[in-house]
């Protein structure tokens, strides 16, 4: 598996248990009315697309890292 396959990978796993969590906050927020803030659904809202906003970000320049790295192993390969 190539490295880029990895961070894609990783990247995919990540933002699914962040958008779990999303859809647990958001759900107990909706099941318990009274236990939590008027603005608690915009607040969990921006926190969670904000957080998953910035792992897709980090993933994308781990992606084009890992893509040259992949390049120049594959070059060193055919040189020797």
């Amino acid at each position: 598996m190539s490295k880029r396959e990895r961070v894609i990978l990783v990247t995919v796993i990540l933002e699914a248990a962040l958008a779990g969590l999303w859809w647990y906050l958001a759900s107990s927020g909706m099941a318990n009315p009274d236990h939590v803030t008027a603005d608690f659904q915009q607040v969990v809202g921006r926190t969670m697309g904000t957080a998953m906003g910035a792992l897709l970000g980090v993933g994308v320049i781990l992606f084009f890292v890992a893509a040259r790295n992949d390049r120049k192993a594959l070059e060193d390969k055919t040189r020797r």
